[in-house]
């Protein structure tokens, strides 16, 4: 009866925005309305995941050493995948890729199912110490519900993709309370297009997320952030090699997460893949506690300067009271991280790698300052290098620099620290971007060919239907024709150009008139010479199975303005011209682009 009253009340709703507001006040109005369904997707998913760790931390005695480790990550694994496999029947994993592939492939529609589907996943996994991050399910869970209002107004690929943005907007500005860094996420990892009548809706949902995100989870961010230190012109160096490390420590990210999700996906066994994963994330945890779940604790002890109590239930905490042990611990979480990241997702878990830059990054900025000051004897602020280190990370692995400068400047609440924050993340860019030419999000979307919002152009290229402004009049003519014959052909034809056909109506060659003009008035060689004394054979064809870009790379390269369109065993299809499908492709754009 509850579920009747709500759609009678829903439709209700949406004819009166439909007869009483414009097209763009009723965007306006969703935005607010997707803002708070965002925002509420994300403070739910946040309190689900603090209530499941919390009711394992009950149920369960502490100890010195927590053998518990060994058991949470699997059984946190099986949960997830009999839930997806069972319940959802969908693959849930790499949410933001999922967005990506959604706006490429479907005009940013998304499923029903993912507005609540990642979130119950995603909770499963890192309740019970997944070690990935609640950010990418929660960007998924907000997009859908951003696309499945505006598919319920019947609302076109480009206002379903502007409010798909609104819901990740919202969600992402809820778990962080940054409503700036949420719109730069939007732009910079989603690829949206910055138009006046994108930003309006954009700046309404990561309002309405932050201000729900304080009113019921409180005005506290993430991180409780110890006072920053201003920074000084002489650590700008620091700054410097710190961008360095940070940019090899992503490569480092992303060349070992693809390569561990290689090697799992060579197994063909769900159970062996649980099994093995499961126990490589247990034994990860139990000699490193610092590696369960998100992690956003650990980072906060770094914030304090608390690093010795991040190895406190570690079988190996006995020995770590060396600060040359301390050094070594705090390289094993940063390599390691990676690891226990990969094997959580590669088993089956649901996460994002969102909150592992974060920590890995954290990780780094404090070891190039504690090695910097107790090796070297300067006094660089470990505040600021955790701060700097997330930020490069982030920008490394998700290549996106804007997102991380302003989240890292949002969650330390203020901007003092913008200057080394700008710096860190640009040089880690610069390391990263020459050797890895797409992101942890976009990778594999670019190898399928899936990915639109990075590559508009190419887009376009692929998506356009070539075959529709194929020309078929082209007068053809069979091989064993005289010149005769010819001239007959050129009578009937108001065209140049001419094909050649062999008996099997193979392509065989093509007849320029201009080029014979001096032969084709003399009627005295009229039956002593046949057309294919006369053909020519183009330098380069345009086959059927060619994508776009290598058609115009084609015409480009021959400078032809028409080239023939055939087969790969010679079957004549038509002409194309670099005209029309230069037409085609503006007309396209400007279909797809923004009013």
């Amino acid at each position: 009866m509850s579920n009747r009253i709500a759609i009678s009340i829903f439709v209700k709703c949406r004819r009166f925005l439909k007869k009483k507001m414009s097209y763009n006040a009723q965007v306006i109005v969703l935005s607010f309305f997707v803002g708070i369904l965002g925002a509420t997707a994300a403070i739910i998913v946040k309190n689900l995941m603090h209530f499941t760790v919390s009711t394992l931390n009950n149920i369960f005695p502490k100890a010195e050493v927590n053998y518990y480790y060994l058991a949470f990550p699997i059984i946190g694994i099986i949960f997830t995948v009999l839930y997806t496999r069972k319940v959802v029947k969908d693959n849930i994993g790499h949410g933001v890729s999922i967005v990506l592939k959604s706006m490429f492939k479907s005009g940013g529609k998304l499923r029903k199912h993912n507005m609540y589907s990642s979130v119950i996943a995603s909770t499963l996994t890192v309740g019970f110490g997944g070690s990935v991050g609640l950010e990418a399910p929660m960007v998924l869970t907000g997009s859908a519900i951003g696309s499945n209002v505006a598919r319920t107004f019947n609302f076109n690929a480009k206002t379903t993709t502007l409010l798909l943005a609104c819901g990740s907007t919202a969600a992402l500005a809820a778990i962080f309370k940054a409503p700036i860094t949420a719109i730069v996420f939007a732009l910079e990892v989603l690829m949206l297009d910055l138009t006046s009548a994108a930003l309006l809706p954009l700046l309404i949902s990561a309002a309405t997320g932050t201000v729900l995100s304080i009113l019921f989870l409180g005005d506290t961010v993430t991180f409780d952030l110890a006072t920053t230190q201003a920074y000084f012109l002489k650590n700008i160096p620091f700054y410097i090699l710190l961008g360095v490390f940070t940019g090899l420590i992503s490569i480092y990210f992303l060349r070992l997460l693809r390569w561990i999700e290689k090697q799992f996906s060579k197994l063909k066994s769900i159970p062996l893949k649980i099994l093995i994963g499961g126990v490589m994330l247990g034994l990860l945890i139990l000699l490193l506690p610092a590696l369960f779940g998100e992690g956003y604790e650990n980072i906060n002890a770094l914030l304090k300067g608390n690093v010795f109590d991040l190895f406190e239930k570690s079988p190996l905490s006995h020995i770590s009271n060396s600060h040359w042990m301390l050094i070594v611990f705090i390289l094993a979480v940063i390599f390691l991280k990676v690891i226990a990241t990969a094997v959580t997702t590669s088993a089956g878990g649901i996460g994002g790698v969102f909150a592992p830059t974060l920590f890995v990054g954290a990780f780094v900025g404090y070891l190039v300052a504690e090695v910097s000051n107790y090796y070297f004897g300067f006094d660089l602020p470990h505040i600021n290098f955790v701060l700097a280190g997330m930020a490069g990370v982030m920008s490394g692995v998700m290549l996106a620099p804007l997102t991380s400068i302003f989240l890292i400047a949002e969650i330390s609440s203020g901007y003092s620290l913008l200057i080394p924050l700008m710096i860190t993340s640009l040089i880690s860019y610069l390391c990263v971007s020459p050797i890895e030419k797409y992101s942890v999000y976009t990778k594999n979307l670019a190898e399928k060919g899936n990915l639109k919002t990075h590559n508009k152009d190419k887009f376009a290229l692929q998506k356009i239907n070539w075959s529709s402004i194929i020309d078929h009049n082209i007068t053809t003519l069979p091989l064993h024709s005289t010149l005769g014959e010819f001239t007959q052909y050129i009578a009937k034809s108001r065209r140049n150009l001419f094909v050649v056909l062999d008996e099997d109506h193979k392509f065989a060659g093509l007849l320029v008139m201009d080029d014979h003009r001096d032969k084709i008035f003399r009627q005295d060689l009229y039956d002593k010479i046949l057309v294919d004394e006369l053909m020519i054979e183009p330098e380069e064809f345009i086959y059927d199975t060619d994508t776009g870009m290598e058609m115009l790379e084609k015409f480009n390269r021959t400078r032809n303005f028409n080239m023939p369109v055939i087969t790969q065993d010679r079957e004549y299809l038509g002409f194309l011209s670099k005209s029309k499908v230069l037409d085609l492709y503006r007309d396209f754009i400007a279909a797809d682009s923004e009013d």
